[in-house]
């Protein structure tokens, strides 16, 4: 029997180091350079058995025999456990094995335990990387960057009797969570009993073990799950890129069988699969990493897998990140594969009439990690696509909005937000969010909302168009139009910039620019003050003039809250101003007849 790599895939709570330890036995530094120094998309890495034989020595010696021997593995380093949808195939998980990475100082943390939950249920087994035993207080980095048995043996018996604490903390937290674990070393029966490995990312300390613990157990237990396939390939697509010299390109993992050059596969984009040539296929070299290698990828004539690759293809511009990828070998299977590629697909996108925020994302795999995030926190989701944040985004927002205040929002995942998008969720007062890292963008959601519902008297208040009455003052006119600039004296309430502004016979006028006081631009301005403001519509001589009377404008909606909530508010001079304001909206709004 021939055994494929198997797929590893690295999980942990953010920061705890997951592509430091790889990064370590790569010899590079990827992690250096993602943003904020956490991963944001699935990079992959292959790990040849020569490589890990070279940096566990003797330590490989000791496996147990077995008759056939993986050629390697295939390391998946993916954002966190959210993204682990982004590496399913039908019927359960394409991770064969995986690494649980924990801060030696923090134990298990809330994306640890989610991460174990997962792994549980997909049925994956995974090995503890006990990480950053070096910030132990105290510990004496020896000088023995490889054997972990070596390096405690130097510590101070303290320090040893510290780690052995942290070590049992782990322990007692996977007994809570129903499994059973131990020190490697003290391990019995890998097959029952969950492996940990104390490791340093900065001194290389406890990698050896933690590979030869990996090969062991991926030869000794799963070797029918590993035996090789030659039939079609499938896989998944990362990333979809226009390189230099060689057109639109695709990074893939392939996850079982055989893919050759030349191979018609089937491809998902937004509306459509369609098939196309694999005109080229490129591997990166044994330890670089798919996202940023050191070295160029090297052409072959077939991928084997378990393999990261990058495949060239002139019909791959718009084929959607985190989708499948199939190998068509029969031309009557065509119609089959598209219909199951699109219902993969499509089943990650949502499109509901129902209040709920508007998500925008990268790839595929960000909206289900982040619709995942957003169901457990109890956030009701109205659509969730991909590609740029839109004016139709912030539109659709702004209609939740009028429903639920704390849903009428955009949510962007390392999109860009296009300038139409910008100006009118200025105009309608629509909150958007776009990050690059996910946990910041649901964090930041859920954190303004919490702080939204806490203050919302005050917000709501201060949200509404303020109540204010100002004077075009005389000999300040400083531009007659396009737009109008002129000098304006505060006489009640106060004044912002965008506040829609009518005359002392209700007429509109325009929309308030901007304002300044001494040359400099204020957001706002307060009764008694005297300004210069902007107004773009009208023409100063024909639709205003010196001298008139302006007051703030309201619609039904705003003027009925002031009404029933928030006429304690008011002063008296406001409470005035506002008397005027609904007479001169009566005239000529049935809606403030009610009023």
């Amino acid at each position: 029997m021939q055994l494929r790599q198997p797929v590893v895939v690295v999980l942990g709570h953010v920061d705890s180091g997951k592509t430091s330890l790889l990064d370590k036995i790569r010899g590079t530094a990827v992690q250096a350079r993602e943003i904020g120094g956490i991963t944001q998309h699935i990079g992959a890495s292959f790990f040849p058995i020569e490589i890990i034989k070279q940096i566990s020595g003797n330590l490989f010696l000791n496996l147990a025999k077995s008759e056939a021997q993986i050629p390697g593995l295939l390391v998946i380093d993916t954002p966190g456990h959210e993204v682990f949808a982004n590496l399913r195939i039908r019927g359960g998980s394409a991770a064969d094995i995986a690494i649980v990475v924990v801060d030696v100082n923090k134990g298990l943390e809330a994306q640890t335990i989610e991460s174990l939950d997962i792994l549980k249920k997909r049925k994956v087994p995974f090995v503890i990387a006990l990480n950053k035993i070096d910030l132990i207080s105290g510990w004496r980095n020896t000088g023995d960057n490889s054997l972990i048995s070596n390096e405690i043996r130097k510590q101070d018996q303290i320090i040893q009797q510290m780690l052995d604490e942290k070590i049992y903390s782990v322990v007692g937290s996977l007994s809570r969570l129903g499994y059973i674990s131990e020190a490697f070393w003290r391990v019995k029966d890998f097959t029952r009993e969950v492996a940990v490995v104390p490791v340093s990312a900065v001194t290389g300390g406890g990698i050896p073990e933690l590979l030869v613990v990996l090969v062991g157990l991926t030869q000794q237990y799963l070797g029918l799950k590993l035996e090789r396939h030659e039939g079609p390939a499938r896989g998944i697509v990362l990333e979809v890129n226009e390189e230099i010299g060689l057109g639109p390109s695709a990074n893939v993992i392939l996850l079982d069988g055989v893919l050759k050059q030349g191979a018609s596969i089937v491809v998902a984009k937004r509306d459509k699969s369609v098939v196309t040539k694999a005109k080229a296929l490129l591997v990166p070299k044994p330890l670089d990493e798919m996202r940023d290698p050191r070295d160029k990828f090297m052409p072959v004539n077939e991928v084997i897998s378990a393999a990261g690759l990058k495949i060239t293809s002139p019909d791959l511009d718009g084929v959607l990140a985190g989708s499948p990828i199939y190998v068509l070998e029969r031309r009557e299977d065509e119609c089959r594969l598209k219909t199951l590629l699109q219902s993969e697909v499509n089943a990650a996108f949502i499109n509901t009439e129902s209040n709920g925020v508007i998500l925008k994302c990268d790839t595929i795999g960000s909206i289900e990690a982040i619709t995942d995030m957003l169901n457990k926190a109890d956030v009701a989701i109205q659509s969730a696509d991909i590609g740029y944040i839109t004016r139709r985004d912030v539109i659709a927002a702004s209609a939740v909005k009028e429903k639920d205040r704390y849903l009428g929002v955009v949510l962007g995942f390392n999109v860009k937000v296009l300038d139409d998008a910008i100006r009118e969720a200025q105009e309608r007062n629509v909150k958007i969010f776009n990050e690059q890292i996910i946990y910041n963008l649901v964090r930041s959601y859920v954190e303004w909302a919490r702080y939204q519902k806490e203050h919302e008297e005050s917000i709501l208040f201060n949200e509404l168009p303020p109540v204010c009455k100002f004077q075009f003052m005389k000999g300040f006119i400083f531009r007659r139009n396009s737009p109008a600039v002129f000098g304006a004296e505060i006489l009640v309430g106060k004044l912002r910039q965008k506040i829609r502004v009518i005359n002392d016979t209700g007429k509109k006028i325009g929309i308030v620019h901007q304002i300044q006081d001494s040359g400099k631009t204020i957001e706002e301005a307060i009764r008694g003050m005297q300004v210069a403001i902007s107004i773009r519509e009208p023409t100063i001589g024909r639709q205003i003039n010196e001298g008139d009377f302006f007051y703030t404008d309201l619609n039904s909606r705003h003027a009925k809250m002031l009404i029933e909530r928030f006429g304690y508010r008011l002063t008296k001079e406001e409470k005035d101003a506002f008397d005027a304001i609904l007479l001169l909206k009566r005239k000529d709004d049935p809606a403030f007849g009610y009023l």
